[in-house]
């Protein structure tokens, strides 16, 4: 068994893989790589940056458009796929409400300090990978890009032959391959503790909760956890954990059961997913 952690995405993605003892170098190769697509994730959908893809994206005028990487596009299709699908719960265009609560930087002009909620769709993607501005609005990927990382790297370990493993970004994780790996779940009323065990193969998990970002912003509480209809932080002190067979869509869809708090939601059965409540 190999075990390797980098720092990308905000967290530590850290990758732990079975490889037969002879050929470690194979083994040690194919984790540089899955780390080099990870950074590229990182690269292209980077909020601080605004050479990314997403601050290109932000920079764009009402009419306007840009080519992103295949990449990008590949998140913005699904993010507006699930934005869709939730009915507006899960929703990109929401940086602007984290910009103003201190959880972002703030770029451009910070537009809707005052986010009043209302899903909108702000953009979107043509066949060639153009993203065309629809209105104005600040997007973040951070609610399904880091997920979509997970999902490269473990392609990419797949594809150079590594047969088990588990990729795990800072609880978004994916395991394939192994007979079953045991995952703490953190207790929302005591992070530093386990709330529940899950034995996990051949499946990705995501968990979305607001006891890390938590801070007052001018006396009032917030975090990095928006409920688009009412455009105010999630504070319900609850955690959602989210098994889809992707990582990208367990990412993306624990921010629609986080703000209802409905593990039944139906969402989850079109993308074949389950999820519970702590």
């Amino acid at each position: 068994m190999i075990r390797r952690a980098q720092p990308w995405l905000g967290t530590l993605v850290d990758i732990t893989i079975t490889a037969p003892d002879d050929d470690v170098v194979m083994a040690a190769r194919a984790i540089d790589a899955a780390f080099a697509v990870v950074g590229l994730v990182h690269r292209l959908m980077s909020f601080h940056d605004a050479a990314s893809d997403v601050g290109l994206i932000n920079q764009l005028a009402t009419g306007k458009d840009c080519r992103v990487d295949a990449h990008t596009a590949r998140v913005l299709r699904c993010a507006l796929l699930l934005q869709e699908a939730s009915g507006g719960l899960f929703d990109i265009a929401c940086a602007d409400a984290l910009m103003a609560w201190g959880q972002l930087p703030v770029v451009g002009n910070g537009a809707a300090a005052d986010a009043t909620g209302g899903s909108m769709v702000v953009l979107a993607v043509a066949e060639d990978n153009r993203v065309i501005r629809l209105r104005e609005g600040a997007i973040d990927l951070g609610g399904i890009a880091k997920g979509y990382a997970v999902d490269q790297a473990v392609d990419t370990l797949q594809a150079a032959g590594v047969t088990a493993g588990i990729v795990n970004a800072g609880g978004d994780l994916r395991t394939w391959g192994a007979p079953g790996m045991l995952v703490a779940i953190r207790d929302p009323d005591a992070p530093r503790r386990a709330g529940r065990m899950l034995q996990l193969q051949d499946c990705a998990l995501a968990t979305s909760a607001g006891y890390f970002s938590r801070r007052q912003v001018d006396g009032v509480d917030t975090c990095a956890l928006v409920d688009t209809r009412t455009g105010r932080p999630v504070l319900h002190g609850r955690s959602v954990s989210v098994m889809a067979p992707t990582c990208m869509l367990a990412d993306g869809l624990t921010k629609p059961i986080i703000a209802s708090v409905d593990p039944r939601h139906p969402v989850l059965a079109r993308f074949d997913a389950t999820a519970f409540v702590l």
